[in-house]
């Protein structure tokens, strides 16, 4: 999956919409419940919006210590802010801080790997109540691009067996984000 993409692509957006809909059809992948599972079809999304790819200013924190990351349960995956990303939506300046999962950055496949959750307004009206996530890769330089268009539910958003990271306060965003995966399956 191309995380790293320079420019907006409703292509790209709708393979990612028909990659994860394919895992959660999959029988032996699904985050679904036996019962979710029977029924479904396909995750409901906004349309693609190029309103919600941008390219924010990264800068890097390199100092952070590694922190226990609350989930919703008990466990506690250690993680570091590994960065900021700075932007604009509607002339609104917004900031989100950037983390990496401290385990996985030690596997060679996971290690350029960036965690980014996040709450907006959509949160308990169109999607999920505790927040989204977008899955990244490090920056070459100063530069990351978020296309909100992939943003997905925790998989405790339709199984209450999963623990989810909770998006930290700083990562609330007070505007709307109308792209990427709502709540509803259909």
């Amino acid at each position: 999956m191309s995380f790293g993409q320079e420019q907006f692509s409703k292509k790209e957006v709708r393979k990612f919409q028909k990659e994860l809909n394919k895992h959660y059809a999959d029988p032996e992948k699904s985050p679904l419940t036996e019962e979710g599972l029977k029924v479904f079809k396909s995750l409901d999304f906004f349309k693609p919006d190029r309103k919600y790819f941008v390219k924010a200013k990264f800068i890097r924190t390199p100092d952070e210590k590694p922190f226990e990351m609350p989930t919703s349960t008990d466990r506690k995956p250690l993680y570091v802010k590994y960065g900021e990303a700075h932007f604009e939506i509607d002339g609104k300046k917004l900031k989100l801080d950037v983390f990496q999962n401290v385990e996985a950055s030690q596997v060679p496949l996971y290690k350029n790997n960036l965690f980014l959750p996040f709450n907006d307004l959509t949160n308990g009206v169109t999607t999920y109540g505790g927040g989204r996530y977008l899955d990244l890769t490090v920056p070459e330089n100063n530069v990351i691009y978020i296309d909100f268009n992939k943003a997905y539910n925790p998989y405790c958003a339709y199984n209450y067996k999963y623990s989810c990271p909770i998006p930290p306060e700083q990562n609330d965003l007070g505007v709307e984000i109308k792209a990427g995966a709502k709540l509803e399956v259909k």
